[in-house]
């Protein structure tokens, strides 16, 4: 598993319905794409559940780098660059996937926790830590689905996970869902990748 986003930070005065209109729009593109496990199509808006900035930030949950690599190459990338313009694009390497206590709920809201790896810490203890964290957030009430991966380049460890309402239990930012594509979801493998 790999997981990726880029983030599309808009100006304050910015209308948010026009990503909304987008995704509607162009959602489906992804519903079927080979080698992706999941894309969450998810946005924040200034002042809305505590968001400081509008935003727009797919993240994707990879089965294969060939289908990340069709995507960002083959063209289907250049439409949000178009439109926005060219992103940082944030990658990780899978650490654990978990289907939760409401998996087959469609997801409202994301949460994304973006947490440093300390300097001189244990390795193989942080990351088992991460991986026992996806777990319990999987297990809360309202999980649709958790994940945690890491960039060994920034030393960074993300958990991502879906929920069906908007309490949920993690700590993070918190994103709505516009939607979801999920053609390989079924084929993420399942508790710690290692």
């Amino acid at each position: 598993m790999h997981a990726m986003q880029y983030e599309f930070t808009l100006p304050a005065d910015y209308d948010m319905e026009v990503v909304r209109s987008r995704v509607a729009r162009v959602g489906h593109v992804l519903d079927d794409w080979d080698g992706l496990g999941i894309k969450t199509y998810v946005m924040r808006e200034r002042g809305v559940n505590g968001s400081p900035v509008n935003q727009y930030g797919p993240f994707y949950l990879w089965n294969t780098m060939e289908g990340m690599n069709r995507f960002l190459w083959g063209g289907a990338f250049q439409g949000p660059v178009d439109d926005f313009g060219r992103p940082t694009i944030r990658q990780w390497t899978g650490l654990a996937f978990e289907e939760g206590t409401a998996a087959a709920s469609v997801p409202a809201y994301a949460v994304r926790q973006r947490q440093p790896v300390p300097e001189g810490v244990e390795l193989a203890p942080f990351m088992a830590e991460a991986v026992a964290e996806t777990g319990r957030l999987a297990a809360a009430d309202g999980a649709v689905l958790a994940a945690a991966a890491v960039d060994t380049r920034a030393w960074e460890v993300v958990h991502f996970s879906l929920w069906e309402h908007d309490g949920p239990k993690a700590d993070g930012d918190l994103f709505e869902v516009l939607h979801l594509s999920a053609p390989g979801r079924d084929r993420l493998p399942r508790g710690r990748q290692w």
